[in-house]
């Protein structure tokens, strides 16, 4: 299994590359889409009669991975699946669209000959991310307002798991 890069390569929001052709049918983003390691994107009862609603909003704007999102979510859902069972709604309100490539250059000896790298060189998938701006939601949790503090502490536990600062907003 080859190692991740580190996210600093891919946070930046940038316009996506997309094969540009005269002739419009073959205009297309090469490579197909990459499996998602998200499972579920909705959790607890959605239709229950919740009076607290939690949202966790990014602080600046950038790429979230689609491995992050599934960290955020096993980790919030672990606290509020231990203490409430079922009684309560956990929702990721962010979907990973954009496309990750890389164009992985050979190094040590001989790699000069081998490959000498390419400007705008187009890569392989290797993932996918959600493009989120600045204050956008990624994650909400309706709870019962005695629950109030352990739905603080589950959305706690997930902002360390996401790449920049989030802050917790209580309506």
């Amino acid at each position: 299994m080859a190692k991740l890069r580190k996210f600093s390569a891919y946070q930046r929001l940038e316009r996506p590359y997309t094969r540009v052709s005269k002739f419009s049918n073959q205009n297309y983003v090469r490579g197909g889409f990459p499996a998602i390691k998200i499972s579920k994107f909705d959790m607890g009862t959605p239709n229950g009669n919740y009076d607290t609603t939690l949202k966790l909003n990014v602080e600046r704007s950038m790429n979230i991975r689609h491995n992050a999102l599934e960290a955020v979510r096993m980790t919030a859902n672990r606290v509020l699946e231990k203490a409430l069972g079922k009684n309560y709604h956990f929702k990721i309100k962010v979907f990973p669209h954009h496309v990750l490539r890389e164009n992985p250059l050979a190094a040590g000896a001989g790699a000069d000959r081998m490959s000498t790298g390419m400007k705008m060189a187009y890569g392989k998938t290797i993932g996918a991310a959600a493009r989120v701006k600045e204050g956008q939601t990624i994650v909400e949790i309706r709870v019962h307002k005695e629950h109030t503090k352990l739905g603080k502490e589950a959305l706690n536990r997930a902002a360390k798991k996401v790449p920049c600062g989030c802050r917790i907003i209580t309506g």
